[in-house]
C-alpha cells in the first residue's frame, strides 16, 4: 500500500531583484507576499530587515498601505526594497541581484547587503552591479570588458593587484567620490 504524507512545498529555485522592480496594484502586504504564505510578523520583519521601514512595528502598521499600478506611488528605491523583502521571504536557493540597489543611497545599500548576507547565508548569489562596494564581500567577482570576461577572482585579491582592471575601477570610483 502507498502512504501519503503532506510535505512542505520546496523553496523556489530562484528569487531575483532587478533594477526596474515590479510591484503590483494592491497593498504592501500583497506586494511582499503575492502568494499570501507569510504572516504579518514575517512581512514586517522582512520589510524592516531591508530598511523599507526603520522598525518592524512601523512596517506592520504600513502593511495596508496602497500600491498603485506598477508601484508608481513609490520611489524607485522603495520599490527595490519591497522586492528585496519579497526575496527574503521566498527563501530561495539562488538569489539574482541585477543592479538591485542602484536607486538606493550607499548607507542603505550597505545595510541591505548586510541583511541579505545574513538571510541568504548558504545561498548562491549572483550580483550584477556598477557600485563596487556592493560586491566586495562576494567570494568571487567576474569583471567584464567589451562584452567579454576580463578577469575573475576574489575581490580583495583583485583589488590588491595593481595591474587588475578591478583595482583600476576601484581607484576610479574613489576619485569620482562614489
Amino acid at each position: 500500500p502507498l502512504a501519503w504524507r503532506r510535505c512542505p512545498p520546496p523553496a523556489p529555485a530562484r528569487a531575483q531583484v532587478m533594477q526596474d522592480p515590479v510591484l503590483f496594484s494592491g497593498d504592501l502586504r500583497y506586494n511582499l507576499s503575492p502568494a499570501g504564505g507569510a504572516s504579518d510578523a514575517q512581512l514586517a520583519e522582512a520589510a524592516a530587515a531591508v530598511r523599507l521601514y526603520p522598525t518592524a512595528a512601523e512596517a506592520a502598521a504600513a502593511l495596508d498601505e496602497g500600491v498603485g499600478e506598477g508601484g508608481d506611488n513609490w520611489s524607485a528605491g522603495q520599490r527595490q526594497l519591497v522586492c528585496m523583502a519579497r526575496a527574503l521571504l521566498r527563501r530561495s536557493r539562488v538569489l539574482v541581484l541585477d543592479e538591485a540597489t542602484s536607486s538606493i543611497d550607499p548607507q542603505t545599500d550597505a545595510h541591505v547587503q548586510h541583511a541579505l548576507r545574513g538571510a541568504f547565508a548558504g545561498v548562491t548569489g549572483l550580483t550584477i552591479a556598477h557600485r563596487l562596494e556592493t560586491v566586495m564581500d562576494s567570494h568571487r567577482v567576474l569583471v567584464m570588458h567589451a562584452g567579454a570576461l576580463a578577469e575573475a577572482g576574489p575581490p580583495r585579491e583583485l583589488a590588491a593587484d595593481p595591474g587588475s582592471r578591478f583595482a583600476a575601477l576601484l581607484q576610479a570610483e574613489d576619485r569620482d567620490g562614489q
